[in-house]
C-alpha cells in the first residue's frame, strides 16, 4: 500500500510523518534529507509506519517540501499530446526528449507564496508529476516498466513556474526557472508499491488560479512514459536518491505561442525588436500571474487511491 510521506515541522522542529485521515502520524527515523530518508529503504520506512508515535491534527503542523538538497531538478518539456500540439509540434513525430535542469534553490514549500522578482514581467505556472527517484545509479541505464520499480520511489507534485520572458527571449531555460520559490514540491511524498506503478499512466492533474481552471489532463496523454524518459535521463545523468524528475506540464499555460507567419515575419526583425514585440503581445494575455493572484495543483487518480493532497500558493512581489 502507498505510504503518504509529509515533511513537517511542529513546535521549531523538524520532522518526517505518515499522512492519515488528515492526522500526521511523526515518524521514528533519524534524518534531515529526502536522500537520506530514501537510502533507509522502503522496509525501514514501513516499519517506522508501523511503529509510529500518536498522531497531530494535520492544521497544527507546517508542511514543508518533502524533496530537499542536495536533490537534482530534472526536466521534460513539451510531454503532454496537446501541449505539443498547442507548441506546433506533431507528438507521433517527436522522438526525443527535451530536457533542462532547475536549480536546487528553487525548491519551495507546499503552502506559502511564489514570489515574482521586480524584473519578471510574464510569470506562468506548470504543473507536473514527479517522480521521486530511490536508487543511486552510474552510468547508462535500459529502464522498463519491468523494473521501473528499482529506480522510481514515489511521487509528488510538481510546479515549474516559469519566467516567459527571461526563458524565451534570453533563451534561458534553467534561469528563466530557477528563482527561488520557483519549484514548489509536495506536499506528499508518495512512496509506491511495486504493483502500484501502473497509476503513474492513470493519474489526473488540475491547477486553478483564483478558482478558474487552466489546466487539466491525464497522465495517460503523456508522450514520453516514465521508463523511457529515465532511460534516456541517463545516458546524460546519474541519479541519486531524493533526485526527481519533472515529467512535463499539460496545455492550459499563460504562454500563448505566435502564429507562424508572424513568427516567419518576426525573423526578419532586429532581435531587440523582434523580443520587444513578443512581450508586448503576451502582456496582453490575461492569464499570466499577477500580485496577489492564488494557485492550486492537484494530482490524483480518478478511483481515490493515490492523492497526493493539494499545493495553496499566493503570488508576492520580492519587496
Amino acid at each position: 500500500m502507498a505510504l503518504n510521506i509529509v515533511r513537517f515541522t511542529l513546535a521549531g522542529t523538524q520532522r518526517w510523518g505518515l499522512l492519515e485521515n488528515q492526522q500526521v502520524f511523526p515518524l521514528d527515523i533519524d534524518c534531515t534529507t529526502t536522500q537520506a530518508l530514501l537510502e533507509q529503504g522502503r522496509e525501514t520506512i514501513k516499519a517506522a509506519a508501523s511503529n509510529r508515535a500518536d498522531p497531530v491534527a494535520l492544521d497544527t503542523v507546517t508542511l514543508l517540501s518533502p524533496i530537499t538538497a542536495p536533490a537534482k531538478v530534472l526536466c521534460q518539456g513539451a510531454n503532454y499530446r496537446q501541449h505539443m500540439i498547442d507548441s506546433g509540434m506533431n507528438p507521433d513525430e517527436k522522438n526525443f526528449n527535451m530536457f533542462f535542469t532547475k536549480s536546487t534553490a528553487a525548491i519551495t514549500g507546499p503552502n506559502g507564496n511564489i514570489v515574482k522578482p521586480r524584473h519578471v514581467q510574464l510569470l506562468d505556472y506548470e504543473i507536473e508529476l514527479t517522480l521521486v527517484l530511490g536508487k543511486s545509479t552510474h552510468g547508462p541505464l535500459e529502464i522498463t516498466n519491468n523494473n521501473l520499480h528499482d529506480f522510481v520511489a514515489g511521487i509528488c507534485i510538481g510546479n515549474d513556474v516559469s519566467a516567459r520572458d527571461v526563458q524565451i527571449p534570453q533563451m534561458q531555460f534553467h534561469k528563466g526557472k530557477s528563482y527561488r520559490t520557483f519549484c514548489p514540491l509536495g506536499p506528499i511524498l508518495c512512496l509506491l508499491d511495486k504493483d502500484e506503478l501502473h497509476y503513474l499512466h492513470k493519474l489526473q492533474l488540475t491547477l486553478t488560479v483564483n478558482g478558474e481552471r487552466r489546466q487539466y489532463d491525464s497522465t495517460e496523454n503523456l508522450v514520453h512514459k516514465p521508463a523511457e524518459t529515465l532511460t534516456e535521463f541517463s545516458q546524460i545523468h546519474d541519479f541519486q536518491p531524493g533526485d526527481v524528475v519533472m515529467t512535463g506540464t499539460p496545455s492550459g499555460c499563460a504562454l500563448g505561442l505566435p502564429s507562424a507567419a508572424l513568427v516567419k515575419l518576426s525573423a526578419l526583425l532586429p532581435e531587440a525588436k523582434k523580443w520587444d514585440l513578443f512581450i508586448k503581445g503576451q502582456k496582453k494575455r490575461p492569464q499570466y500571474l499577477k500580485l496577489g493572484d492564488r494557485v492550486k495543483s492537484t494530482i490524483a487518480s480518478r478511483d481515490g487511491v493515490i492523492n497526493l493532497g493539494e499545493q495553496i500558493h499566493v503570488i508576492t512581489g520580492d519587496g
